[in-house]
């Protein structure tokens, strides 16, 4: 475990830029991916606002996995190696008992997001589901604060849980090949050693992605990359292993 400065985020953003304009070819590709990806669960979730916070959970839950193949492009580069998108696509096949564990795990934080939101929808509107529009009017009226503030809470317990449990998982599976219980388990501790780096680090990634959202979600082409190929840089600046003494950057100072 190492001991991350303030800056680190904003380090691994830089050192992902590095990596996209190293092999943007690779980086449009995924972009693409991510943005088929937001397209799709906006269509899915369209006619069901109740799920709104569980669309978010599905981009947190889904998202990780899609840039699998950018841990590898980075990690090779790390190496000194050629990356290549054949390579990056396929490098998931010798971890599937390890990710499959870690897929069911999510998966059930995720399902368990959406039935929460449908709870809180069904206390505050007995009346039945909201439209879409209704959903919008609800939570910019003052009268619905109680609703906004549960819903919002619950919301960010739910992302914090899945945030928690797969910010540095995936890259450290990849990377050492460790089982899904031993991975989670480092992340979260990751997440509670470093709350303040990590609190930045997600709330960094909530305003990309907003971002990218607008207009038609196109964003993501480009954020979707550089977020994934900085999800390396940030497990490889949370944890170092002993027979790996990495040079840690400058945001990063050995601790026992």
């Amino acid at each position: 475990m190492l001991t991350l400065g303030p800056g680190a985020p904003f380090r691994w953003l830089a050192a992902g830029w590095r990596d996209l304009r190293a092999h943007p070819g690779i980086g449009l590709f995924y972009g693409l991916c991510f943005w088929l990806m937001a397209i799709t669960l906006a269509t899915v979730f369209r006619s069901k606002p109740e799920y709104t916070l569980s669309l978010a959970s599905g981009c947190l839950l889904v998202g990780p996995f899609l840039a699998l193949g950018l841990y590898e492009v980075s990690c090779r580069r790390e190496q000194g190696l050629r990356p290549e998108l054949g390579a990056s696509l396929t490098c998931w096949d010798a971890h599937l008992r390890s990710m499959g564990m870690l897929v069911l795990v999510l998966v059930v934080l995720e399902l368990l997001w959406g039935r929460a939101s449908l709870v809180v929808f069904a206390v505050f509107f007995n009346t039945g589901m909201p439209t879409s529009t209704g959903v919008i009017k609800a939570v910019f009226n003052p009268e619905n604060w109680e609703f906004v503030a549960v819903y919002l809470s619950m919301g960010g317990l739910f992302a914090m849980l899945v945030f928690s449990t797969a910010v540095v998982s995936l890259p450290m599976i990849l990377d050492r090949d460790t089982d899904a219980i031993s991975a989670a388990i480092t992340s979260i501790r990751v997440v509670l050693s470093h709350p303040g780096v990590m609190l930045l680090w997600g709330l960094l990634i909530t305003v990309l992605i907003g971002v990218a959202l607008l207009p038609w979600g196109l964003g993501l082409i480009l954020i979707g990359p550089l977020l994934g190929h900085a999800s390396w840089h940030a497990y490889r600046a949370s944890v170092q292993w002993l027979e790996a003494a990495a040079e840690p950057d400058a945001s990063v100072s050995p601790s026992a």
